[in-house]
């Protein structure tokens, strides 16, 4: 179930989940080894005895973290099976989550256990959710959670199917939905956010609800993100 994406870095896949008015979508986490062999899961997917087995071979589950305010479902689950990995919260989701006791909330600031080998941004200002974009630096790759998607075309299927287009969800590239870019009310926060992830050395980028990016992230950061004026 899992795979190796690059030096220390680590991807798996989990089954579709039902979200608001029966949209499903895919699911998947990233596993990042961190130097003493603590291990950083973002995103945590449904966990299976097979999967718990494999993140184990690999090192000492450390830190979970919840990236927004939409990707916190199985959280409990992998706190009950690692009572001491440390979980971390994007702002907002403390409050939705009140029965998870979160060690802290994410920030533009790394934390300083994996400051050196993760970077981070808060894209904050959007009415959906804040999320947390982070970025690997030993693999050069960048995380986006939901702020880029892309399903294929017949993932969904009726009305689904024609609001998913119109929302740019199933372009023949990771795009940012409309509902997200309409959604960010501090254009000013929503640049200096853009500025930094494209001031990083990226190789690849990985999404939650798509394709890998590994050929050419830079160019795909510029035009993913052409729509924010401001921006070069």
């Amino acid at each position: 179930m899992i795979s190796q994406f690059g030096p220390e870095i680590w991807l798996a896949d989990g089954p579709s989940i039902k979200a608001a008015a029966g949209f499903h979508y895919p699911t998947r986490m990233v596993v990042i080894r961190l130097p003493g062999n603590d291990l950083f899961v973002w995103s945590p997917i449904a966990l299976t005895d097979a999967l718990r087995h494999e993140v184990f071979a690999l090192g000492r589950v450390t830190y979970l973290i919840a990236p927004n305010t939409l990707h916190h479902v199985f959280m409990s689950d992998w706190i009950a099976a690692f009572p001491d990995a440390v979980p971390f919260a994007a702002p907002g989701l403390p409050a939705k989550r009140s029965d998870i006791a979160f060690a802290g909330t994410l920030s533009d600031t790394p934390e300083t256990v994996w400051v050196g080998a993760i970077d981070q941004i808060a894209f904050t200002g959007n009415a959906i959710t804040t999320e947390i974009v982070f970025f690997h630096r030993p693999s050069g790759t960048i995380l986006f959670t939901d702020l880029l998607q892309q399903l294929p075309k017949g993932w969904f299927s009726g009305w689904r199917a024609v609001i998913a287009r119109l929302d740019l969800m199933t372009e023949p590239e990771a795009a940012v939905p409309r509902k997200f870019r309409i959604a960010f009310r501090d254009k000013a926060a929503l640049q200096q956010a853009v500025h930094r992830v494209k001031s990083w050395e990226s190789q690849a980028v990985i999404i939650a609800h798509g394709s890998p990016v590994t050929d050419n992230a830079r160019a795909f950061l510029d035009r993913a993100f052409a729509w924010v004026p401001g921006v070069d």
